[in-house]
């Protein structure tokens, strides 16, 4: 296999220089097979393109790779943004269309994205449509985009940031190793990709970074993700297959998913499942996994509206801590949503768009230390959470530090909590060996429960 050096290519590792040129050509080298060693520094440098086959970037300890906040570079690329196919920036860094990838080592991602989050933060509260002359180019390649749902991201305003890096349409990728920090958005997106491969990974963000979600595995099968920290903004690890009518009709589930021996801090979720759900998401394993002060520990979120089936997921030997809900199941989701009535409490005609949830077993837990209640577990009346399983778990409540019982989920049209415990309501569940403790009533019912022990 070829070898080659980024320095050999003109690139400048004084953090100054813009090393844009040079990764083009280096990555042209590697196109069709070959090693490309990144030396120390730090390459500043606008977004990449990494296309071929059988290619190896193997990153030096001290390499740091950053990109250039401008988003006059991000051009507009046809991809799915929140769940939603249409254009957007132009990733940082891409993947696209390619087999056999390996990026490994002891490098940084570095996306920048101060700035971007300055800008998401001012145009969340005060813009309500395109402004800039890219975000204007946008809205005119998204006709419509006035009534796609999102996730909150900023959909509306057509400032459409880029993740960090995303895998798209491409076959046998791993990541091992790197570090990722700092995106502009979701910070690690496998896109329409089959065995994909992230082990070792650090991600960080700011906890307060808007959306900065860590790893979005959305319309992807056979991925194993192992031994990752993920410290960020928004949802630590989380599976996606698409929103509403057009997550339906792409029609790519996500399934056979590997979550093992992580640690998430300090985000919305742990391990999340949706809420972009259309195509469905099936099959999945998390075990041995650490979620330590995030808002949930095991989260699952959709609403009307979204689509799509939920089954066959499987938690085990997870612990939790400091969460403000260690579990949740939430069929009521509010963030994005553009219509009231996908939170009334009447029962609904079942529709295409109608998400479900069945077949759920949640085991050897231990979640300690809830601020705000143990579980929220709320299907909808017309499709109700069916074949929950709870058992051999144990829950706790903090005996300080204790946040409103309403800040367990973000969801709409519900009303307030009666307790701190495991919230249930239109759900089908077994439970055996549940201990909650610290609370005055472990189980909080409402309506269309059915319990098995």
């Amino acid at each position: 296999m070829k070898e080659f050096s980024l320095s050999a290519f003109g690139a400048q590792g004084n953090g100054t220089f813009d090393n844009t040129q040079a990764f083009a050509k280096a990555f042209q080298a590697v196109r069709e097979g070959g090693v490309l060693h990144i030396e120390k520094g730090v390459y500043l440098t606008g977004p990449l393109v990494l296309e071929g086959t059988g290619i190896v970037l193997d990153f030096a300890e001290g390499s740091v790779i950053r990109f250039i906040d401008d988003e006059t570079r991000y051009r507009p690329v046809l991809s799915r943004w929140e769940g939603v196919n249409c254009y957007c920036m132009h990733p940082c860094f891409l993947i696209s269309k390619s087999d056999g990838i390996i990026l490994k080592g002891k490098g940084l991602l570095d996306g920048n994205g101060s700035g971007w989050w300055k800008k998401a933060n001012e145009k969340r509260n005060s813009q309500f449509g395109p402004v800039s002359p890219l975000e204007r180019e946008l809205a005119e390649l998204n006709p419509g985009y006035e009534t796609q749902q999102g996730g909150g991201g900023g959909r509306q305003s057509q400032f459409l940031r880029p993740p960090l890096l995303q895998i798209l349409r491409s076959n046998n990728v791993k990541l091992d190793g790197l570090t990722l920090k700092d995106s502009p958005f979701w910070t690690l997106h496998p896109l329409y990709s089959t065995n994909v491969f992230l082990l070792g990974l650090t991600i960080e963000n700011p906890k307060d970074a808007p959306n900065t979600d860590g790893i979005d595995v959305d319309s992807c099968g056979f991925v194993t993700i192992k031994q990752c920290l993920v410290d960020v903004g928004d949802d630590g690890i989380a599976l996606t297959s698409g929103s509403g009518p057009d997550g339906i009709a792409t029609g790519l589930s996500t399934h056979d998913i590997l979550i093992e021996g992580c640690t998430v801090k300090n985000a919305h979720g742990g391990a999340v499942i949706g809420s972009e759900t259309a195509a469905g998401i099936h099959t999945v394993k998390v075990q041995e996994c650490f979620f330590d002060g995030t808002d949930r520990g095991i989260r699952i979120k959709t609403r009307r509206g979204r689509g799509g089936a939920i089954s066959n997921l499987h938690f085990s030997a997870i612990r939790t801590r400091r969460n403000l809900c260690a579990l949740t199941l939430n069929m009521y989701y509010r963030c994005g949503s553009l219509d009231a009535e996908e939170f009334s409490l009447a029962s609904k005609p079942i529709l295409p768009t109608t998400p479900s949830i069945d077949t759920v077993l949640i085991e050897n837990c231990r979640m300690e230390e809830c601020t705000s209640s143990a579980a929220f577990i709320v299907g909808l009346p017309e499709q109700p959470i069916k074949n929950l399983v709870i058992r051999d778990s144990f829950f706790s409540l903090a005996k300080e530090g204790l946040q409103d019982v309403s800040e367990s989920e973000m969801y709409a049209g519900l009303p307030d909590p009666s307790g701190r415990g495991l919230r249930l309501r239109n759900v089908g569940c077994t439970l055996q060996h549940v201990a909650v403790e610290g609370v005055a009533e472990a189980f909080c019912m409402e309506d269309g429960v059915q319990i098995s022990e």
